[in-house]
């Protein structure tokens, strides 16, 4: 085993993001739960600029770093490519250039079609490639796919250096790695008809064709890991992926506008986010981050995830309560940063990180996953009315409020702070978790422990969901407390935290309670929680719609007067489309309604300029250009749960509309449509087991109307304005 390296997740970062272009530029990504693949426009790994992060992935390890497609030893001339609209699928037309065969013969540039058709599921790549021939006379093709596996770990290929691998065979016709785990992944390459190479690093068809004749071959590349099931045949795995299809349309509400370029915005958001629900071994359907970096599960970010699409989704709520409940800590172990009754921050699958070099196999170190899963059970109860998914989570629950006041606040000042104790963990361990993201007004980074501004607004909020929680379970001693130590934190937190000449709450407090004076998008989170005493609110939107903090895209994570902002930087003044969709509704609760707008336009705008308008985990700060779009975050991960999440956050920020399944009323207090949407229509709102609400909202001159197309006899719907 090797010695543990000295790697953090943000760390990296900085490593793989010199020398490198934007992962998403050219490329084509195509998830399914554990597995994922990175191609370039062609459909082949390993043969453009950046080759070093395509390939294929499968549970934390790259299977493949080589495909290469070749039409008579040349490589085809591109015409199309693209994912489908559903996200199941990558189609890519090519043709040939102009070649001769193998019976000496020319074939003219573009006589050859072929349509290349490549899905994934859970640990297996399926491609099936139909010919025709358009030239007036046969042709003899020879098609190639030529391939290579590295097996290397994802950890690898983000810069960590290793001192030893395990070795790479040939298992019979096999590519077979046995790793320093001590466990066999391989590779099978399964082809119909028969492959012709007899090779696993070679797949051949020799074809002849009358002119206008057709032709199809299908292969499959399966990934195996030790004893763990087989992935499917071809077959099964379309039948497969027509299943989920039509899981897709189940999952969430139906919503749509008047504009097709929003609504185009909604169909590849919800696409994207429901690639990323992964089965996992608890039974639960779990939004895994991102791809590439981060195709597994997060605390913090599922969490996010789910909340940001609770009001059209609460199935994935439930799902992400129950499996971080069934994750959650329960003993000691500063080797993981583990505490009882702590959130999982993340869980990792890959030979680094069963050699423990890396300490992500199943690591805590987050301070704010806790607190958020209070919110989100408490959220998902009003959605649903769901008593009895809240009683089975209740231990749960009062395991995470005792972590919070025995483990998150070590000094018993009353707010929650974080140190690291994993020394190859993360040094900060707040969602903005680079090593140089919390800083003083002079620049110097503060030292830990570190209390964050925002983890007091979801411990606030979790307090608060608690003790209406506890009520509702009959336990209403407790609930009385919960209110009454909620209602003592708002107190001390406007007074410690707020500075009247930065207008802004201060980022954090450092370990000598010294505040970091920088304006920080962290301070706007604050207000989606109704921490934030009404007299500051209006000082706090104006400085989040400042020119220091808004790009003209999005909110910057840092303003551009702090001596630490770079608009190139991962968190000093980059845009993350899920921290302004946490704003705008924090701004929506204060009835800032003309910011909102402003912030979902930014947001609207810049998907206009990204392929497949699939906002990205984040982009750099820099200051809207006209006639240009947002400028990429070279190595942001896409698609990415809470930012393809954020267009459902932003929307219901517009239409402040809130569900209360407790009081069956669904509440509208002044909603407004920006002046690109006419209209909006809802369709399908789940109501437990029921899936008939569905709401239109229509733009007028000087108002909004809403019309209910269907609802419950004993629901009700209240529009304030």
């Amino acid at each position: 085993m090797n010695d543990q390296i000295q790697l953090s997740e943000e760390q990296s970062f900085e490593i793989i993001a010199e020398g490198t272009g934007s992962i998403t530029e050219g490329k084509r990504v195509l998830n399914h739960s554990n597995t994922f693949g990175v191609f370039n426009t062609h459909g082949d790994i390993g043969t453009r600029r950046n080759e070093s992060l395509q390939g294929i992935y499968h549970k934390g390890t790259r299977f493949i770093n080589k495909l290469q497609l070749r039409l008579n030893g040349q490589c085809p001339v591109l015409l199309g490519s693209t994912i489908k609209e559903q996200n199941e699928m990558l189609a890519v037309d090519l043709t040939n250039s102009q070649m001769t065969d193998s019976a000496g013969n020319i074939i003219p540039h573009g006589r050859v079609h072929l349509l290349r058709s490549k899905f994934i599921r859970d640990g297996g790549c399926y491609e099936e490639i139909a010919f025709a021939n358009y030239h007036s006379e046969p042709v003899s093709l020879e098609l190639s796919v030529e391939l290579d596996a590295d097996f290397k770990d994802i950890f690898e290929l983000r810069g960590a250096t290793r001192t030893a691998r395990g070795k790479i065979s040939l298992d019979g016709p096999q590519l077979a790695y046995t790793g320093l785990d001590n466990i066999k992944r391989w590779l099978e390459v399964e082809s119909h008809p028969r492959n012709q190479a007899g090779d696993s690093r070679r797949i051949l068809y020799k074809i002849k064709l009358a002119p206008n004749e057709k032709h199809r071959i299908q292969y499959a590349l399966k990934f195996h890991i030790d004893n763990e099931m087989a992935p499917n045949s071809y077959e099964a795995a379309k039948l497969k992926l027509i299943d989920d299809l039509s899981y897709h349309k189940e999952v969430m509400a139906g919503v749509r506008a008047s504009n097709e370029q929003f609504t185009h915005w909604l169909n590849r958001s919800r696409t994207d986010l429901i690639s990323l629900l992964a089965n996992t071994d608890a039974g639960y359907r779990y939004p895994y981050a991102g791809v590439p970096w981060f195709n597994t599960a997060f605390g913090r970010d599922g969490i996010l995830t789910a909340y940001e699409t609770l009001w059209l989704a609460p199935a994935i709520s439930r799902d992400v309560l129950l499996f971080l409940a069934a994750n959650q800590a329960t003993e000691t172990d500063p080797t993981r940063d583990a505490e009882p009754g702590k959130i999982l921050h993340e869980m990792r699958d890959g030979e680094m990180a069963n050699t423990n070099e890396i300490p992500f196999r199943k690591y805590y170190g987050t301070i704010d996953a806790t607190p958020l899963f209070i919110v989100l059970a408490g959220a998902y109860y009003l959605r649903t009315n769901d008593l009895k998914t809240i009683e089975k989570l209740w231990p749960n629950i009062e395991r995470a409020l005792s972590w919070i006041d025995e483990y998150g606040d070590t000094d018993k000042d009353g707010f929650v702070e974080y140190a690291q104790k994993a020394h190859n963990g993360l040094n900060n361990q707040g969602w903005k978790d680079s090593d140089d993201c919390i800083s003083h007004a002079n620049g110097e980074l503060a030292q830990s422990p570190i209390t964050l501004c925002e983890v007091q607004a979801y411990v606030y909020d979790a307090k608060q969901k608690a003790a209406m929680m506890a009520e509702a379970l009959g336990k209403s001693v407790l609930a009385v407390q919960l209110q009454k130590q909620a209602d003592t934190l708002k107190e001390k937190f406007n007074a410690t935290f707020w500075d009247e000449e930065l207008q802004c709450f201060v980022l954090a407090l450092d370990r000598d309670k010294k505040p970091c004076r920088v304006k920080s998008s962290n301070a706007g989170q604050c207000l989606l929680s109704g921490i934030v005493d009404k007299s500051k609110a209006a000082g706090l939107a104006k400085t989040m719609l400042s020119e220091e903090m808004f790009s003209g895209w999005g909110i910057r994570t840092l303003a551009s007067d702090a001596p630490r902002y770079n608009p190139m930087s991962y968190h000093n003044g980059s845009v993350w489309p899920h921290d302004v969709a946490l704003i705008a509704a924090g701004l929506a609760r204060y009835g800032f309604k003309d910011e909102v707008l402003k912030i979902m336009a930014g947001l609207f705008d810049a998907s206009l300029f990204i392929e497949f308008q699939r906002l990205p985990e984040l982009f750099c700060g820099f200051a809207r250009r006209k006639g240009e779009g947002p400028t990429d975050y070279p190595v942001a991960c896409s698609p990415q749960a809470w930012s393809v999440a954020s267009v459902f956050m932003m929307l219901q920020a517009c239409l402040c509309m809130e569900i209360d399944a407790t009081r069956r009323v669904i509440t509208f207090h002044n909603p407004q449509l920006p002046e690109y949407l006419n209209y909006v229509l809802i369709s399908d709102l789940s109501i437990g087991s029921r899936r008939d609400i569905s709401i239109e909202i229509y733009r007028y001159a000087t108002d909004v109307g809403i019309n209910i197309t269907g609802k419950p006899d004993d629901w009700n719907v209240i529009i304030y304005k």
